[in-house]
């Protein structure tokens, strides 16, 4: 350890914290603070529920003051962290959080940067004990050891961090930027190409483009546990890359796919999901031949003599098509989009003697944008790793100017 630098626990260095149950001033209100009030991406109390004392939950339990660390133990890699701001002075939050304040020797800021170390981080992962709610105990966090040097060097390193994640910041939010602009030119270039007067589109619904064994309809609707060598089942949560190989997929016993041949795969198919995140789209690879999906997702084969399954991808994405979807799907706690009405959304279907350049142009579109996107994704990577970089450097000692 650096020299004029001490190590200890949490424990040792946080000042206590009191209790108190608003029940006991019924008509008395206050802000409470539930652990989805922090943002984990601003460290931030972003929102607070104004309750009076006879309708506070039983969680409600913690006084917090200005310029205290809380810190939630409920999914705590989560990095529900926040400072308590001037306004919530006196106010109440759940005990879902562990409230640190600390001792004259710590600043809150050098304290509050420090649970973000991978240090940090890891032990909390380790420790964390539920399947459902994974948390960790506020004696295990009070154990967590604090390397600290005296308070003059704490506020150097912490006005340098400041300085560097503002920088940081700035970065990452023109990164973010430059990533929505190039999701938004593929977009626009998918537009001019569909609506150039050479496409000469004519308007088809969904039914009517596709191949005679393609009934449109959704998947298994109970696929049960995983079965050991199973049958590979396709999932909305899978849909997360543009193809779908079987690496990672969910395996069930075959016999509750029985009743379900119209969504058996073939390979190739354009996946559409319909409950959830409607209107996200992937591809079947061939290798998925066999295989069966949820209720959640549609598998789309389209008539080569209409349209290709390329251009049919491209058309399915489109922003006249994704519009529709958005304009169909319904519900609250689960979106979802009626298959009669999938069925009849219309698709702007190119002139077959021009489907095999627009296909192309598309697809050369999809690659500048995919190029583009990865450039943006690398650069928030780098500031990611910037940043774990300055906090271990920081809390090593070895932050200089």
């Amino acid at each position: 350890m650096k020299a004029g630098w001490v190590a200890k626990s949490l424990g040792e260095v946080l000042l206590k914290t009191e209790t108190f149950n608003p029940a006991i001033t019924p008509d008395k209100e206050f802000d409470y603070i539930d652990v989805s009030s922090v943002s984990n991406e601003s460290y931030e109390v972003e929102e607070t529920q104004r309750l009076k004392g006879r309708d506070a939950p039983s969680r409600a339990r913690r006084l917090v003051k200005t310029g205290d660390v809380i810190f939630a133990t409920i999914r705590p890699t989560l990095k529900r962290i926040a400072r308590v701001p001037v306004e919530l002075d006196g106010q109440i939050c759940s005990t879902g959080y562990f409230v640190m304040r600390p001792s004259a020797e710590i600043d809150e800021q050098y304290l509050f940067y420090s649970l973000f170390t991978d240090e940090f981080m890891s032990s909390m992962e380790a420790l964390q004990k539920g399947a459902s709610y994974p948390a960790v105990t506020d004696a295990e966090v009070r154990a967590q050891r604090l390397r600290y040097p005296p308070r003059p060097e704490q506020r150097r390193i912490v006005t340098l961090l400041d300085e560097a994640f503002a920088d940081i910041a700035t970065a990452k939010a023109n990164a973010e930027k430059n990533l929505q602009n190039a999701r938004e030119l593929a977009n626009e270039l998918s537009a001019q190409i569909l609506s150039a007067p050479s496409a000469n589109c004519t308007i088809q619904s969904l039914e009517e483009i596709v191949e005679a064994d393609c009934s449109l309809s959704y998947g298994i609707v109970q696929p049960g546990d995983e079965f050991e060598s199973g049958l590979p089942i396709v999932r909305p949560v899978n849909l997360d890359r543009p193809l779908i190989e079987l690496g990672g997929l969910k395996r069930i016993d075959p016999t509750l796919a029985k009743g379900y041949e119209r969504t058996k795969l073939k390979g190739g198919e354009v996946l559409l999901c319909v409950r959830g995140t409607t209107g996200t789209l992937s591809c079947a690879s061939s290798a998925l031949a066999g295989a069966n999906v949820t209720r959640g997702i549609v598998p789309i084969r389209f008539n080569p003599q209409s349209v290709s399954q390329e251009l049919g991808y491209f058309l399915m994405r489109s922003a006249p098509v994704q519009a529709q979807i958005r304009a169909k799907t319904y519900g609250t706690a689960l979106m979802q989009i009626n298959i009669r009405d999938l069925r009849q959304i219309q698709i702007p279907v190119p002139h077959p003697s021009q489907q095999a350049a627009i296909a192309k142009a598309l697809q050369d579109a999809e690659e500048q944008t995919n190029r583009l996107t990865e450039i943006q994704g690398q650069k928030l990577t780098a500031l990611d790793d910037l940043k774990k970089s300055l906090l271990h450097h920081a809390f090593s000692g070895q932050l200089s100017q």
